[in-house]
């Protein structure tokens, strides 16, 4: 048994002070106790450990390089789009263990317990398969062994470059797959989980209405079994148009009437949506899978949070494109943009909890179910993924309870987390992941593999 006990603990029910969280050593929470003695490993304030919802890793090795305008008057989403996909075309499974390993080992840096995988970069550069049809998903889960982190891998079915079924475009066939063959790469990603610890998990991820066929898409939602269903969702305005188009329907309005929407799925971005769709999706009980700084950077536009909080929707914060992975700065661009757009502030508070502690706790517990993961409050029974802030920071000096998120998420970011666990085990250590030496040299040398090639 690991003991941890906290000054401070965000715990279900709220804040309490003096908390023992006794770990088992399978690596869920086996007691937590309140009014207790100090004891075991001590820290100052202990929250969830939220599951970063949302990455494709490999475009960690892109951050920084897409800032320049190409001859176009205007840039956009899918002229990054463009860029992205002639830097893939260099990436092999060495390099993606690596780029992954690096990109998991930050988010435990930055706070996250867990990360998702939304994972397409499966074939060879030509679209051939590789000898072993889940190699690149091995890989990522070869990642997470090195990192520590906690994994739900969403292997990503990818049929088409557009709706109208559009064939795959030259730099696109690394991610195609027919049906059937999308079914044994799942079976196959799913065998390579099977070295990494109890709390890793399988789920699927049809990648959107333009890439896959109508028709496939019940098809595709049911390998996942109990698991997660993700899908990118309404993320551009062009999206939006196409479907419209093709299917007579926005496509959140066009997924409400043709898919059985619950709660195990979760919808990413979705920052192109009307009054009634918003409604309509929190309804069904789906997490809506956030990544404010990625969304500003390819100006796909503002999620409106505060509608979505009104009707009782559930969040998770992810880091997407990985161009900066920060829980806190995910959080503070969530809100800060609600501030901008309506000319308010403390948009995302309630009377009850203020704006730092209402939409992390909501990231916690949204994270965990887009996981599909027991975890996001400290309770019995779930996963210890947990976050210790440090309060020798001077912008938390003296602070207690809700102000300390407030203070995480306005005031702060990375430097202010100082140990991360992730189903108990401890991989941030006073700020810095146990590894870090290891991983950080793989990375360097993947980067500057592939950047040479430029």
């Amino acid at each position: 048994m690991t003991t941890i006990w906290a000054r401070q603990a965000l715990l279900a029910k709220g804040w309490a002070t003096d908390v023992a969280v006794n770990i088992a050593a399978n690596g869920r929470i086996a007691s937590v106790l309140t009014g207790q003695p100090m004891f075991g490993t001590q820290v100052d304030v202990l929250v969830p450990a939220p599951a970063n919802c949302h990455s494709h890793a490999f475009q960690r090795a892109l951050a920084g390089l897409t800032e320049k305008r190409g001859r176009d008057v205007s840039d956009s989403f899918w002229t990054w789009r463009s860029l992205m996909y002639r830097f893939l075309d260099g990436i092999t499974p060495d390099h993606l263990e690596a780029i992954a390993a690096f990109v998991q080992m930050e988010m435990l840096e930055a706070g996250f317990g867990a990360s998702i995988e939304f994972h397409y970069l499966h074939h060879q550069p030509d679209g051939t398969p590789y000898a072993a049809l889940g190699e690149m998903s091995e890989r990522i889960a070869a990642a997470a062994a090195a990192s520590g982190i906690g994994l739900t891998l969403l292997p990503v079915h990818y049929q088409y470059a557009g709706c109208g079924r559009r064939p795959l475009e030259v730099r696109q066939g690394r991610f195609g797959n027919d049906p059937s063959r999308f079914a044994r790469l799942l079976e196959a990603a799913g065998n390579g989980l099977t070295h990494l610890s109890s709390d890793a998990v399988l789920g699927v991820a049809p990648h959107s209405l333009r890439a896959v066929a109508a028709e496939d898409l019940v098809t595709t939602a049911s390998l996942a079994g109990a698991g997660p269903i993700h899908m990118h969702l309404a993320e551009q305005q062009a999206e939006v148009d196409e479907v419209l188009a093709a299917y007579g329907a926005r496509p959140v309005e066009w997924v409400l009437d043709h898919l059985d929407i619950d709660p195990r799925w979760c919808l990413i971005h979705c920052t192109q949506m009307q009054p009634h769709e918003i409604e309509g999706l929190a309804r069904t009980g789906a997490v809506a899978g956030l990544c404010p700084l990625t969304e500003a950077s390819l100006g796909d536009g503002i999620f409106d949070a505060v509608r979505w909080f009104d009707s009782r929707g559930a969040i998770a914060i992810g880091s997407d494109s990985n161009i900066r992975i920060s829980l806190a700065e995910e959080l503070r661009q969530l809100d800060t943009s609600q501030r901008l757009r309506d000319h308010t502030r403390a948009a995302l508070a309630s009377a009850e909890q203020s704006t730092g502690r209402r939409i992390f706790e909501a990231a916690a517990k949204g994270g965990a179910q887009a996981a599909g993961r027991g975890s996001g409050t400290i309770a019995q029974g779930e996963w210890a993924d947990l976050l210790a802030l440090d309060m020798r920071h001077p912008d938390l000096e003296g602070l207690q309870g809700d102000t300390v998120l407030d203070s995480f998420a306005f005031a702060g970011g990375n430097d202010m987390r100082r140990d991360v666990w992730s189903a108990g085990r401890h991989l941030v250590r006073d700020g810095r992941h146990v590894a870090k030496e290891s991983i950080t040299a793989a990375y360097r040398a993947a980067v500057k593999s592939l950047r040479e090639g430029l």
